[in-house]
Formats: C-alpha cells, structure tokens, sequence
C-alpha cells in the first residue's frame, strides 16, 4: 500500500504551513512568532487550577461562558460570537462553509500565510490580489474579484499596516460574497471593525487571545458575524474545539481589563521607541498597528534589499536572536520582522543591528 496514492489529490500537492521557528534550550531571544512578552493575567492560572480536578469531564460544547462575555465586551448578542481553537480555527470553518471545491476565496499579498494553505486543504482555488509597497487597500480589485470569500488582515501580516473602516465599509457595500477581516492584531490599533456588523451581514471578524492577551500557548480566539453567519459556522464546528482549561483562561484574562490596558500600554510604548530608533537608522519602517515592526535593514554601506535582510537575518540567528524573513516575494524579501519583546529583549536585538551595522 502506497498511502500517497490513496490520498486525495488536492492533498497530495498540498504545501504546509510553514509555523514560525520554534527553538530548543536556553539563550535565544526570540522575537520571530509576535508573542506576548508579558504573562497572562493573575486570574488565569487559578481559573485553571479550579478545572484540574474536572478533566474526566467534556468541556462546555459551545463555550457559552466565553461567547457570553465576549458578546457583552463587543456590545453584540451571543448568537454573534463563535470561539475556535484559536482563530484559525474559526478561519478553517469559514472555508468549510464558504470555500471548498468549485469555489474560489481571496486574498491579499503579502497577508496571512495560512490562507493559502486552508483554501488548498478544503479543494478550493485560491485568488490572490497583491499590495504594491504603498499598502493602499485594493477595494475595487476585491470587489470585482470572483470569489465567494475573501480574506483580508487588518492590521496586515507582516507590515502591520491597519485599513480603515471607512475602506473596509466601501469594500462591504458591494462585495457580493463574505469579507472576513482576521483582526489578530487590533488590539493593538487604534481602530477595529466591530462598528460595521449591524449594517454589514456579510462581515465576519477573527480575533484571538494569542497575542494582547498573552495566551497563545492555550489556543483561543472567536468570531464575530451575524446570527446566521454563525449558525452555519457553528453546523461545520467540532464539537468540543475548545478545552475546558483554555475556556476558564479566557474568562478569567477577558475579565481583568486592568492587566490587559497595562500590558497593552507597555508594547505600545516599545514599539514606538524602536519604531523610532529604526527610523533614526535611516531605514523604512512601515507605520504599526500591531506588536511588530516590519523594517527594510539598510547596511552600512546604504544598500537595501534581499541580500541585505538575509545578511541581517543570518547575522541575528548567529546570535541567537529570531526575528521573521519573509523571501517568497517581491515586496516583503528586503524586508525583516521584529516581534515587540520586553525593553530587555528589544535592547539585545538594536545593540545586536549596531554591531552588523560595524561588520563585528
């Protein structure tokens, strides 16, 4: 038996997604994966205690404390929100019930990465639509593109630009199909989308706690989207995608606003701070919405480009340090990804560019 042959075709030439790298023992700063540098709320850890002894038991099916309180956060009902193992488990039942054989769902370049991957694994045809180095929002290229869904990060993956509702609200008054905006970082923007669902049923959000919430280690994110929206996401859900621990972690870090606005602030302030240090390299850093800076590394001798991010790159990975290198395209290969890490971390990874920038 060749288990190849047996599979399905589609699956066969399927690419994985390629996770951002994970490293093993002591020493690294790792900067690479956009996680939170601080830890969750106090809360979390008791909420999580008080479940030990309930693990024989099957979690709530539907997460219905959580879907309660985010409703009651967002100012929406509970027949608006689904939770998922994370949110890209909401996005892999969008494609369920959206995409699939027959169909085709878009997306930006550069975005997501996963999109692609999710849009192969259910047998649909993927529509890409690139950004130029501008990052304008292309409204009318997703509103003419022929798709039944389509996907749209915002703030974008990896340069952290943010688009605003009205954009959004132009691109939802005519698109025919289901716009879903992946906001896994608003957060940490000044604007999200939310606004937009009385008026748009064809708007769907994706948020996640992986990120402001410090829970990325527990999988937890949720939908937003009118009721039949979710009605239809929730036939296709698994019946228990989430466990009864990060279901009582959710509560518990949604509920302390207090650590949440504290450590939201402190990324915030250190992003500026090394926005600003970049830019006083002389080198182009696009405006952040998120807990990353995309950065176009310029060498000592003013050059940019491919060859320089990968000098870079290589340079901080022999030091220890991860950050992102994103080299499949045009727009983003001279280009690196510093996630926003504690002042301590942040410091390592600037004196760390000093010394490229001195060829030690």
């Amino acid at each position: 038996m060749n288990a190849e042959d047996l599979a399905q075709e589609h699956i066969r030439s399927l690419s994985p997604y390629a996770a951002g790298f994970q490293p093993q023992g002591d020493g690294w700063t790792k900067l690479n994966t956009n996680e939170s540098p601080y830890p969750p709320a106090p809360g979390v850890a008791a909420a999580i205690n008080g479940e030990l002894d309930r693990l024989h038991l099957y979690p709530d099916p539907t997460s219905s404390g959580f879907r309660r309180a985010v409703a009651r956060h967002c100012g929406i009902g509970e027949d608006q929100v689904i939770v998922g193992n994370g949110s890209d488990d909401i996005l892999n039942l969008l494609v369920r019930v959206f995409g699939g054989p027959g169909r085709l769902t878009g997306y930006t370049i550069p975005g997501y990465s996963l999109y692609p991957t999710l849009i192969a694994m259910g047998g649909g045809e993927g529509w890409a639509i690139e950004f130029d180095r501008s990052m304008t929002l292309p409204v009318a290229s997703i509103v003419a593109s022929a798709t039944q869904l389509f996907f749209l990060t915002s703030p974008n993956a990896p340069t952290g630009v943010v688009f605003a509702n009205a954009l959004i609200s132009e691109v939802l008054r005519s698109y025919p199909g289901i716009l879903v905006v992946d906001e896994a970082y608003a957060d940490f923007s000044g604007e999200n989308a939310a606004a937009l669902l009385a008026d748009h049923p064809n708007l769907v959000i994706t948020r996640t706690l992986s990120k402001s919430h410090g829970l990325a280690g527990l999988r937890v994110g949720y939908g937003l989207a009118s009721p039949g929206v979710i009605d239809l996401l929730d036939r296709v859900r698994d019946s228990y995608n989430v466990n009864r621990l990060s279901q009582a972690a959710a509560l518990a870090s949604i509920a302390d606003q207090n650590h949440f606005k504290a450590n939201l602030a402190r990324v915030l302030k250190t992003r500026e701070t090394c926005s600003t240090f970049y830019r006083d390299l002389g080198w182009f850093v696009y405006p952040s919405s998120t807990n990353f800076l995309f950065v176009e590394p310029r060498d000592g001798s003013g050059r940019t480009g491919p060859g320089v991010s990968e000098s870079l790159f290589e340079f901080l990975m022999a030091k220890k340090i991860l950050v992102r290198r994103f080299p499949s395209h045009a727009l983003t290969s001279g280009f690196l990804r510093f996630s926003v890490g504690a002042d301590s971390e942040m410091r390592i990874l600037n004196q760390a560019v000093q010394s490229w920038l001195r060829k030690e």
